[in-house]
């Protein structure tokens, strides 16, 4: 697939611009320099066809993570076919603006000059300065307005080089959202999966700001890994607040969920991380990260105080793993594998009607006032998470044991006990 970078000073608007191209707001945006760190990947879909965009850190920073951010902008740039150069269109240039087209011309990747944040059309007379870049005409963009996005498309496909020979459809992968609190080792296990320092790492709790999406194949099959910004019990600025709830929507949009719990620090937030997953219908995996500190000795005791603290995550599956010496990374993407298929099980009708007959012979069915609850049949109309209509006479004769009953018989008869699945009970008028 052709791919795309945005590059640039901070807060020159790239990520609005990413979103914008995308056409959904998949990166954090807010009026503070350096808010994007990581690199961030998307599709974007277009008449013509499609490419990966690349939203990237704002260079020349000043700040501690210059280093790093250039470094994944490096790393960005090896395969790119064609630069989006964006610079304020409402301000002067700056000297990090000089720098970044030098550091450009070095690279001698294909540039577009993108003006941003250019809102009205009587502001494209100001643009004159932006030539001195070097890189000719700027295309005026507003990615509050939608501005100008056809013409950039139009240049972008005009830079990208000719594909005679179509590629096959891309399969879409399953998506996988690595959340847990901050430091826990979300990014290093990222990190050690890919074999490369694609995310920033640091001891620093929060250094991941936002949900990043890597698109990776494992024994054949596509992943999309998506790493998110650590939740904390109370976010301390407006950008952390704005990343941990992108870090619950990655959650709602993932195929499993890959919930990282550090052995050492482990409470209420895993729990209430995994809750939010499967009351949403994903499935979770526990993967106990740094394994590699734990001393052999000390192993089962720390597996039963990981036991008691995550009682209530019992029928959870778990992974024991290590980034820095690649324990069990295989078996992250085997069970999770695993769990995609469970969680799209389909149990056919008469199958299940058989197992209903089963269940209700053995328990007294509830009943008020004398008159008993009756089940007429069973379907199941959903996956993802499965889903199972019970037809009955009076579904308010359901008590709540009797419908843990079901869940319990539908968990270990089914199989479905490591996977989220609903239970609705319906009316239906008995015949005669």
């Amino acid at each position: 697939m052709h791919k795309v970078v945005i590059v640039g000073r901070p807060n020159v608007g790239k990520s609005s611009l990413f979103n914008r191209l995308l056409g959904k707001r998949s990166a954090v945006v807010a009026d503070v320099p350096g808010v994007t760190r990581d690199l961030k990947e998307g599709v974007v879909e277009s008449e013509k066809g499609r490419f990966l965009l690349v939203d990237t850190g704002g260079l020349w920073s000043g700040d501690r993570w210059e280093k790093k951010i250039q470094e994944k902008v490096d790393q960005a740039l090896e395969d790119a076919e064609v630069v989006l150069f964006a610079v304020d269109g409402r301000s002067e240039l700056t000297q990090a603006d000089y720098e970044v087209a030098e550091y450009l011309r070095k690279k001698g990747r294909p540039v577009i000059l993108v003006a941003t944040k250019v809102d009205d059309p009587k502001h494209e007379h100001y643009l004159g300065p932006l030539y001195a870049l070097g890189f000719g005409d700027p295309i005026p963009t507003s990615s509050e307005h939608a501005r100008g996005l056809e013409e950039l498309l139009e240049a972008i496909w005009e830079k990208l080089p000719v594909r005679h020979i179509e590629s096959e459809p891309e399969v879409a992968g399953i998506k996988l959202a690595i959340v847990g609190r901050p430091n826990a080792g979300k990014s290093s296990l990222l990190n050690a999966i890919l074999g490369e320092e694609r995310v920033i790492v640091s001891e620093e709790p929060g250094t991941t700001r936002d949900a990043i999406d890597v698109h990776f194949t494992f024994r054949g099959q596509p992943f999309v890994l998506v790493d998110t910004a650590g939740i904390r019990k109370r976010p301390e600025s407006l950008v952390e607040e704005l990343a941990i709830r992108r870090s619950l929507k990655a959650i709602e949009e993932a195929d499993v969920v890959l919930l990282v719990v550090d052995p050492f620090q482990v409470g209420d937030r895993e729990l209430k991380l995994a809750n939010h997953a499967l009351e949403a219908g994903k499935p979770v995996l526990l993967v106990i990260t740094k394994w590699d500190l734990v001393r052999k000795e000390e192993a089962p005791k720390v597996r039963r105080e990981l036991k008691e603290k995550l009682a209530h995550l019992e029928h959870l599956p778990r992974v024991y793993t290590s980034a820095f010496t690649k324990q069990n990374l295989d078996k992250i993407f085997s069970e999770a594998v695993r769990l995609f298929e469970l969680n799209h099980t389909r149990i056919p009708t008469a199958e299940l009607n058989r197992w209903l007959s089963v269940w209700t012979a053995k328990v007294q069915l509830p009943n008020f006032k004398g008159k008993p609850l009756k089940i007429f049949y069973a379907t199941q109309p959903e996956v993802a998470p499965p889903t199972f209509v019970f037809f009955v006479n009076h579904p308010e004769f359901v008590t709540r044991a009797f419908e843990n009953y079901l869940k319990n018989r539908i968990g270990e008869d089914l199989g479905l006990k490591e996977v989220p699945f609903r239970l609705v009970f319906r009316g239906r008028r008995e015949e005669g």
